[in-house]
């Protein structure tokens, strides 16, 4: 008989890297996990998972599923960067809806897009949040409605984190810019100055972030935010020579780092909506931003962090680029 602990998790967006992630962790940590989406995750970690048929945008079918919830994870977000605008508020709403309804806490995987050049580059809590970006305002706003719903009944835990990357990431800057999925690297396109400094989030380290937080909910602040430090690169190109180990540590040849194509992102933008978006966050790598993550040590006694070259192997591994 399957473990369990006597708590429901709702997730939405669990067949995502960081729904997916959390979902497999808390899982083994004996927890409940309903998955709502459109259809059903192959993952084998995720066999045990209640899977709901539903849609994010809708509330029905949002309520239906929290029902017993203790938390809700929303983890979802638009296919492929399309319609920000019109679809990540309104999920979010039917999410705060749900939690109020049964008084769940409602857990968020934030970003630093929240954040201006004002507040960088050390990110604390705390930092005022100005964003440049179109999406930068839309993540705000999601926060903005969180710390309102938590004086009505739900509860909120955010952790902000930098470009995510591992096993089942989905959509993300390590597995569409600086590799191929499927093929051999041959070479690292980099997107920004070599010196300047980039923050990683391995989605274990992430999902096991979230388990230990939630393990102690009730020591929580009704509306609580966490940096997740992660993988904090003072120079960047550190991923780019942790892939090179990597590849030639499985028989193959030392890839070379050449510059990103962002001529090509420019010029393709009007017509692609993924490169769109990738130029509109170019600011990101041109300047360091830090997640600073003194509260999160000082609350869990230290960071799960898993070594650099451990976690881009298990990511190239697990996107078919060097041979398991």
């Amino acid at each position: 008989m399957a473990r369990t602990n006597g708590k429901t998790v709702l997730v939405i967006g669990a067949k995502g890297g960081v729904g997916g992630a959390v979902a497999a962790r808390l899982l083994a940590d004996g927890w409940t996990v309903k998955a709502l989406a459109r259809g059903r995750a192959t993952r084998p970690d995720l066999a045990a998972a209640q899977w709901i048929q539903g849609d994010a945008m809708n509330a029905a079918d949002v309520a239906r599923a929290a029902a017993g919830a203790d938390v809700i994870v929303h983890a979802v977000n638009p296919p492929g960067y399309k319609d920000w605008d019109k679809l990540v508020l309104p999920m979010m709403d039917n999410t705060i809806a749900a939690a109020k309804a049964v008084g769940a806490r409602i857990v968020l995987p934030g970003t630093v897009y929240n954040y201006g050049p004002d507040a960088q580059p050390d990110l604390t809590e705390e930092s005022p949040q100005n964003p440049v970006t179109v999406k930068g305002g839309i993540r705000v706003a999601m926060e903005r409605r969180l710390r309102q719903a938590s004086t009505e009944g739900a509860r909120v835990l955010i952790l902000r984190c930098g470009d995510f990357f591992g096993p089942q990431a989905g959509n993300n800057w390590f597995g569409q810019g600086l590799v191929k999925p499927g093929k051999p690297v041959t070479s690292i396109p980099y997107p920004g100055p070599h010196a300047v400094g980039h923050a990683w989030a391995y989605l274990p380290d992430v999902a096991e972030t979230v388990a230990r937080l939630l393990a102690r909910e009730s020591e929580l602040a009704a509306f609580e935010t966490f940096h997740f430090g992660g993988h904090w690169l003072e120079a960047g190109t550190e991923m780019a020579a942790s892939i090179q180990r990597v590849v030639v540590a499985r028989g193959g040849a030392r890839p070379a780092v050449t510059a990103f194509p962002w001529w090509l992102v420019t010029l393709a933008s009007p017509f692609v909506t993924v490169f769109r978006e990738m130029r509109e966050m170019r600011y990101l790598w041109q300047r360091p931003v830090r997640l600073e993550n003194a509260k999160l040590q000082a609350f869990l006694g230290a960071e799960p962090h898993t070594p650099l070259d451990v976690a881009v192997a298990a990511a190239l591994t697990d996107l078919g680029c060097v041979p398991a």
